[in-house]
């Protein structure tokens, strides 16, 4: 996890430092079209990934991690029937994606409803509506589950909800309302 993370970080530097040159030399041209399209990637890269690991709890924690309490549990019922039906349609849509991207769960503040959606790449839940707060953020690029699942992401959907920490979602949903 820290590796891997650490190098959106190492890659930002990299991208600030050529964008500093490329502003310093009069470049416009390079400082626009060559670096602004890798900083978006890393920094979303950075903000997904760092929603990802607080949605993941040890597979020793106690059951109290493993399903959603309060408002959020309610809200899930309300909005998608049960966990069951929640789980069921982010693993669809998650399985559905096409290449590399993430399956959401999120709250629109504007609607004041839960909603699941995907995103392409290292797109951000935002780039969806800017009243989305992003609950619940499965990473489904090849990377996060290769080594385990090899290329079958189904099997890696099916299994990912034993390790959410619903506390983390539960605590930005009553936050968030």
């Amino acid at each position: 996890m820290q590796i891997h993370h650490q190098t959106y970080v190492t890659n930002y530097n990299n991208a600030l430092e050529q964008l500093d040159q490329a502003v310093n030399k009069g470049d416009a041209s390079a400082s626009k079209n060559e670096t602004s399209g890798v900083l978006y990637f890393i920094v979303a890269g950075h903000v997904n990934h760092s929603i990802f690991w607080k949605n993941l709890a040890p597979v020793n924690v106690t059951r109290w991690w493993r399903a959603p309490k309060g408002a959020l549990d309610g809200a899930i019922d309300t909005h998608f029937g049960s966990l069951e039906g929640l789980v069921k349609k982010m693993s669809a849509e998650g399985a559905a994606l096409q290449g590399s991207g993430w399956v959401w769960l999120g709250l629109d503040k504007e609607l004041k409803k839960l909603v699941v959606d995907t995103t392409a790449n290292q797109d951000p839940l935002v780039t969806k509506g800017g009243s989305l707060v992003p609950l619940v953020g499965i990473d489904v690029w090849e990377h996060a589950y290769y080594l385990q699942y090899k290329n079958v992401r189904p099997d890696y959907l099916k299994n990912v909800w034993k390790v959410i920490n619903w506390n983390y979602a539960g605590e930005v949903y009553e936050k968030e309302c």
